[in-house]
This record gives C-alpha cells, structure tokens and sequence, in this order.
C-alpha cells in the first residue's frame, strides 16, 4: 500500500478537504489492514480519549514556553525570531511514517501563501531526527520548517505525549515503523497530533488537538482563526 504522493518527486496539489483525503485513506486501512491490527488501533485511541489527554493540552490564552529546535537542514530555529516576524501556526506531527500526518502536511503546503497573507509563518514539530525530517521535507517538496523535538521534550510541555503501548508496538515493529531508529531514542513516546496559532507575544490564540490521529483541523479553518485573529 502506497501512502506517500504520487509521483513523489512532484509537489502534491490535492486541494480536497482535508476529511475527504482522510476518509479515502481509512478506507484503504479498513480495505487492506487485518481487521485485529485494526482493532489494536482504535483501543489505544479509546484509551487515550479515555485519559482525556486532549482537554489537558496547553489552552487558548496560555503562553507558550520558549523553544529553540533543529530544522530539516539542521539549522537552529527559534521560537523568539519566529514570532518577532508575526504570528506563528505550529503544527504537532508524529512523523513522515504516519499517511495521515502526511495528507496534513501536503495539506498545509498547499495554503501556506494564505497564512502568510495573515501574517504568520508555519512551522511543523516532530520527534523524528533531522534526518528523517529533511527526507519528509524533499520528498513531500515542503515550504516551510519542519523542527526536531529531541525526546518530544517541547510536546511534553505543550501537555501532547504519551507512549505507545507494547500491543501498537508489536504492530508498528511488524510494519518497520521503527520509532527508536526514526526519533533516535528508546522512548516510544509520540504526540498526539496538534495545531496551535500563537499571537506575537505567544499567547495562545488557537488550539485543537485530538487523542485520533486520524482526525486533524482542516486547513482552511486554520486560516479564517487567522483572519479572524488581525
């Protein structure tokens, strides 16, 4: 099963819904995964719904701790330069393995002109290697940072981690989503997926974040929170 885009040496330009790219990739799951994977899946998200990790995330109104993180390249960004620009959206992945962070993240490309319009910069964060990232940056044609969390040390602190539990593990292992090789620790910690928009002084002005990877904000609403926001 192919997830990445097609061709991949083209930037992808499927300007549909985000919800609809998703529901196309749930149903290739539903078609090809064996019903117990699965199975395996949706516990773990009832689980972590059932730990309301996604109401305990930093909220709208809280400031957002300072960070200075690797991009793609291996340069260092940080927060402080980012937000003396403008506003800033920050996207919380789990890393160019998983479809559906993939779909986002083609997604985002594609309006990153609009949020710039509204005078913001997007940058994704994620606990895979600058190795890793710099090879979802090229192969996906990427326009903006993608940054290394090192042990998720940033999503920590935003209230987004959790680790994998042994049984989605096995699965992962079984399917070579290797998360030590891919993060370069022995957590097998990840965050659930997040997007934030924060106002220059970094004070929360957006949060949406969901224990189901596979359900992201759409896009388009990112940019009318920040039209909404000027």
């Amino acid at each position: 099963m192919k997830w990445r885009s097609l061709p991949e040496s083209h930037e992808s330009t499927d300007a549909r819904p985000l919800r609809e790219i998703f529901a196309e990739r749930k149903q290739l799951i539903a078609k090809y995964v064996p019903p117990e994977t699965q199975t395996i899946h949706a516990g773990v998200v009832a689980e972590l719904k059932g730990r309301h990790l996604a109401s305990n995330i930093l909220p709208v109104g809280a400031n957002v701790p300072v960070f200075e993180l690797p991009d793609h390249d291996g340069k260092i960004i940080s927060s402080t330069a980012l937000l003396a620009k403008g506003k800033l959206v920050l996207c919380f992945i789990r890393g160019r393995w998983c479809p559906f962070c993939v779909g986002q993240m083609e997604a985002m490309n594609l309006i990153l002109p609009q949020i710039e319009q509204a005078g913001a910069a997007l940058v994704a964060i994620s606990p895979q290697t600058v190795k890793q990232s710099f090879f979802m940056h090229d192969q996906h044609k990427l326009r903006f940072p993608l940054l290394f969390d090192a042990g998720n040390k940033i999503a920590r602190r935003f209230g987004l981690t959790y680790c994998v539990p042994k049984p989605q593990e096995t699965i992962y292992r079984r399917a070579f989503v290797n998360l030590p090789f891919t993060n370069g620790d022995e957590s097998w910690e990840l965050p659930i997926p997040a997007t934030y928009i924060l106002d220059r002084d970094g004070t929360v002005l957006y949060a949406s974040a969901n224990e189901d990877y596979t359900d992201r904000p759409e896009p388009g609403d990112i940019v009318r929170a920040l039209e909404q926001s000027l």
